[in-house]
């Protein structure tokens, strides 16, 4: 049986919702983010407590169609921007709607609806969260940055981090440098 869950953004997650099935009696056969496959068909009243127990951890089993569509969506793009090394093969569009077996229109369209922003837009948002991550743990320049992100340049890097966070990536680095220097003061 397949559920799928909603907030599930990271391997601890993942780590988490696993646990959480193991510790009810549930066999997790794929642990995905924001989607789960077990071995056995659940009961109402099993779900409901599957339910409450994922709330605690800030995870909802989703159910009707379009949240499912929309949780796939967001997990495909955290999948390509946090964990993926290669770029994919096709142009997103392209690749979101091979992958999700759906015109990429009414997928566009459907998660502009739902979510208030476009799926471009939630792309850039993740990009710039990941490119200040990298930023943070200093252990890439910006020109590596800009190639694990698939930039193609610096320059438009640069362009997108300042339009969406108002601070170049070298500003943005700086601070945390100056924010460390402070704590350390203290």
């Amino acid at each position: 049986m397949k559920l799928i869950i909603k907030n599930m953004v990271s391997l601890r997650c993942k780590m988490i919702v696993k646990s959480e099935l193991e510790r009810m009696g549930l066999t997790p056969v794929v642990v995905e983010l924001g989607e789960v496959t077990i071995t056995e068909n659940i009961t109402p009243e099993t779900r409901d407590e599957l339910t409450k127990a994922l709330l605690d951890y800030g995870f909802e089993l989703l159910e009707d169609k379009k949240s499912i569509l929309i949780e796939r969506i967001k997990n495909i793009i955290i999948e390509m921007i946090h964990y993926s090394e290669e770029p994919p093969l096709l142009n997103f569009s392209s690749f979101l709607a091979e992958k999700m077996n759906y015109d990429y229109n009414y997928l566009s369209n459907l998660f502009s609806e739902v979510k208030g922003t476009t799926i471009e837009h939630y792309i850039i948002s993740h990009k710039i969260e990941r490119a200040k991550e990298l930023l943070v743990y200093n252990q890439l320049t910006l020109t590596e940055i800009a190639e694990k992100l698939h930039y193609s340049s610096v320059a438009h890097l640069s362009n997108q981090f300042k339009k969406v966070t108002g601070l170049t990536p070298s500003f943005f680095k700086k601070m945390k440098h100056k924010r460390l220097i402070a704590h350390e003061n203290l």
